[in-house]
């Protein structure tokens, strides 16, 4: 199991970040306009195709969105509390909670996903849930957070800001069409579709590059305790939320498995894009990333038990 998760799950994702630093030392990437396109184009496309190929009955969504919003509520509590007892700075504090409630639900744990449970469509279905929640929560919390913190309290600017913010729009959209069953024309689906597929690639290639920018710092006392966080109490969060809502069989493995992602990439995305402590974005998604090899290994043993 081991070696199957590295060679088909984790070396992928690192020989993508490893172009995306080769590219940065060779040509010197507008990073900038790197995260434009992901933030204003690729990620709304994924969020929407995610949402309008959806199939899950309307229990078990329920299900699993009491679930998400109790894990994300919880490690919010914890960064908060975090906060205060290292005094972080506002802006600090906002991007210590990103790190550790926003996750690789999609182009890290729906391969995970896809490993464990050999393409089952109910765990399929609800990994794609949780990484459309995860994208809800990284354009909507995630970007108000920063706002906020880069504002000093500017309310109104920040309501301007997130009412720009594409992807809340392309995920009620989304569903909506869902819904409805409205087909849609050729030349609507296949451009989406070809950004959906883009997903992946763009966003660990930029990753790869604000690696290079801002150089690995082993040293940073904040970055492993997001990481402890994210990978250790994240999980055991995971696992008492599955007792607590009475849930079996493979429910209840695809939740856990979900609740043990690293840091997510559009963590590392906000942080260039509003420029609020990218250094420490990058930092915490690049070693998350490399520890998760041990955890999430450890994470789907135990879920073979449930």
């Amino acid at each position: 199991m081991i070696a199957t998760i590295l060679l088909e799950v984790v070396l992928p994702v690192f020989v993508l970040i490893a172009f995306g630093s080769l590219m940065q030392r060779l040509f010197q990437l507008d990073l900038y306009t790197l995260s434009k396109i992901n933030f204003y184009f690729i990620t709304p496309a994924a969020v929407f195709m995610s949402m309008y190929h959806s199939d899950m009955s309307g229990e078990l969504l329920g299900t699993v969105v009491m679930f998400y919003a109790l894990y994300v509520f919880i490690l919010w509590l914890l960064g908060t509390v975090a906060g205060r007892l290292f005094k972080f700075e506002s802006s600090m504090k906002a991007a210590f909670n990103n790190s550790i409630m926003l996750d690789n639900s999609g182009n890290y744990g729906m391969p995970i996903n896809a490993l464990v449970f050999k393409g089952d469509m109910l765990a399929s279905s609800m990994q794609a849930l949780i990484m459309s929640l995860q994208s809800l929560l990284t354009f909507t919390y995630g970007v108000i957070a920063i706002q906020g913190a880069k504002m000093k309290g500017n309310y109104r600017s920040m309501l301007i800001g997130f009412l720009k913010m594409p992807v809340p729009y392309a995920l009620v959209l989304g569903l909506l069409l869902h819904v409805l069953q409205a087909p849609l024309p050729l030349f609507v689906s296949q451009p989406l579709t070809y950004a959906q597929q883009s997903m992946v690639a763009i966003a660990l290639l930029t990753l790869g590059a604000q690696i290079v920018k801002y150089p690995l710092k082993l040293y940073r006392l904040d970055v492993y305790v997001s990481m402890f966080l994210k990978l250790i109490i994240g999980p055991a969060i995971g696992c008492a939320l599955v007792f607590a809502l009475g849930l079996k069989g493979i429910p209840a493995q695809a939740l856990l498995i979900a609740s043990g992602m690293p840091t997510g990439v559009n963590t590392s995305i906000l942080a260039e894009e509003y420029r609020n402590e990218p250094d420490f974005a990058a930092q915490t998604v690049l070693l998350s990333t490399l520890f998760n090899v041990v955890t999430i290994t450890g994470l789907i043993s135990l879920a073979k038990m449930f």
